[in-house]
Parts: C-alpha cells; sequence; structure tokens
C-alpha cells in the first residue's frame, strides 16, 4: 500500500512538475497577452480619431481587431498547455471559407462600406444620384446606404453596388450651374430676345454675378431657335433659381411680343 501511494506520489509531483509549469505560463500568457491587447485597441482608438473614421466603421473594425487577436492568444494559450494547434488552425480556416462562401454578396457590401467610409466620396446630409435613384444621404451602414428622396421615401442601397458605380454628388461644390433651353420663333429677332432673357436672369437676386452670365444660340430646330442660357447659383439655391426663371422668362418673352413656337392641331371638317 505504502509503494503505491509512493507510485501514486511521483506521479502526481510529476504530472504538477510537466504541467504545472504549462498553467503557469499559460496564466501568465493570458495576462500579458489581455493587456497587450488592451494597448493595441487603445492605440488603434486613436489613430481612428485622429483619422476621422465614421463611428460606425471605427466601432466594427476594433470589434474585428479585438476579436482576431484573442483568437491568437487563445492559439498561443493552447499550444503552450501541449494542445496540437494544427488541427485547430484548420478548422478556423475552414469555416473561415465557408462562411465567406455562404456570405458571397454580403461580404460585397461589406467590402463597399468599408471602401465608402475610408475614402468617403460621400457623407450624412450629402445629396447625391446613385443606382438610379436620387436623394439626400441619411446613414451609412456597414452594408448599405440609406438616403431619403425629395418626397420623403427612404430608398436603401447595397454598398457593393454603390461603391462599384458611379456617384454623382451634387453638395459637394459650393456652387451648381443651372442650364435653361428657350425656343422663339423664327421671325423673332435674335438680339432682343437674348436682351429679354438676359434681363430676367441677371435681375434673379439669387444667381451669382461671377462666373458671368451666358446666353448662345445652340440650336435651329425645326420650329425654333434655341437659347441655350447658362448660370451659376449657390447649390442650396439651385432648384428655387430653376423654376423662377423659366416662369420669369415665359412671361417676359410674352411681354415683348416674341414668339414662342409649340404645335398646333388644325382641325379638317369633311364637307357633305
Amino acid at each position: 500500500m505504502d509503494k503505491n501511494l509512493e507510485n501514486w506520489t511521483d506521479q502526481a509531483i510529476a504530472f504538477a512538475t510537466t504541467y504545472g509549469l504549462k498553467v503557469i505560463a499559460a496564466i501568465l500568457i493570458w495576462i500579458v497577452g489581455s493587456w497587450i491587447i488592451k494597448k493595441i485597441i487603445k492605440g488603434a482608438r486613436n489613430l481612428m480619431d485622429k483619422s476621422g473614421y465614421e463611428e460606425s466603421l471605427k466601432k466594427f473594425l476594433l470589434n474585428l481587431l479585438s476579436a482576431i487577436l484573442k483568437i491568437l492568444l487563445v492559439i498561443t494559450l493552447l499550444g503552450t498547455l501541449g494542445v496540437p494547434t494544427t488541427q485547430f488552425a484548420a478548422i478556423i480556416a475552414a469555416a473561415g471559407l465557408a462562411i465567406g462562401l455562404a456570405l458571397q454578396g454580403s461580404l460585397g457590401n461589406f467590402a463597399g462600406g468599408i471602401l465608402i467610409m475610408i475614402f468617403k466620396p460621400i457623407k450624412i446630409g450629402d445629396f447625391i444620384e446613385a443606382q438610379g435613384v436620387s436623394g439626400t444621404v441619411k446613414e451609412i451602414e456597414i452594408f448599405t446606404t440609406k438616403l431619403n428622396t425629395t418626397d420623403n421615401k427612404e430608398v436603401i442601397i447595397p454598398n457593393g453596388a454603390l461603391s462599384n458605380g458611379n456617384i454623382i454628388n451634387y453638395s459637394t461644390e459650393d456652387t451648381r450651374r443651372v442650364d435653361f433651353t428657350f425656343g422663339v420663333g423664327y421671325d423673332s429677332d435674335i438680339k432682343k430676345t437674348k436682351e429679354v432673357i438676359y434681363g430676367v436672369v441677371s435681375a434673379h437676386p439669387l444667381v451669382l454675378k461671377d462666373p458671368a452670365i451666358a446666353i448662345n444660340v445652340s440650336e435651329l430646330a425645326s420650329s425654333s431657335i434655341n437659347f441655350f442660357t447658362r448660370a451659376w447659383v449657390k447649390k442650396e439655391d439651385y432648384w428655387a433659381v430653376k423654376f423662377d426663371v423659366i416662369e420669369q422668362t415665359k412671361e417676359a418673352l410674352d411681354a415683348a411680343g416674341i414668339d414662342i413656337p409649340y404645335p398646333h392641331q388644325v382641325e379638317i371638317q369633311k364637307k357633305g
């Protein structure tokens, strides 16, 4: 009995000597590794704050970085304890591949969201045109971007399509050019027509003086002489000027006796 006890004691000591040191080493690695991870996350957060990252992107990237570092720490701990990590790493890689194939479309939208948030072709509050719709950017998320249309409808665009397509951003510049085309009859005096149009456009209080207003004959159409008119305005005044000038020019041309051609339908009466 004493011999069995002695053997058991020897085995316990050998086990404690072999694995106790590994357990202690693993505990130390966990403490030091957790401290290092916190420092890395803190440094990454400060760097993102200085770079002006979007809050949603910053939070996602920090969580992703934290998860990756913790997985690496766990694998290191398992290796320290003598657990084979090759198969464990292979299982993680296979699971990652399977998830990637299953979520291929979502990953494309995710990558698009990352690109949009990093390069910032658009931001919240911008009025844009993309994927056949136009509206004000309401929210930029990891997978989708939300727009509010001018008639207050919400449009959700996948970030993959948005980042790979053309984006027209009307809010980037402070000014916009308003283009008009006015057609008058062939009997109209070109010089007088230009004067009437210029008088209306230049008198509008929201039209900028610089760049200068441009009025040119753009086309001799089948039934009209077309005048292409350009004026510059602040971006927020675009639609107000557009609607005002069209209405006021029609009234001014009528008052000046300048004909605006339009299709006529002539009714032919049959003789009985």
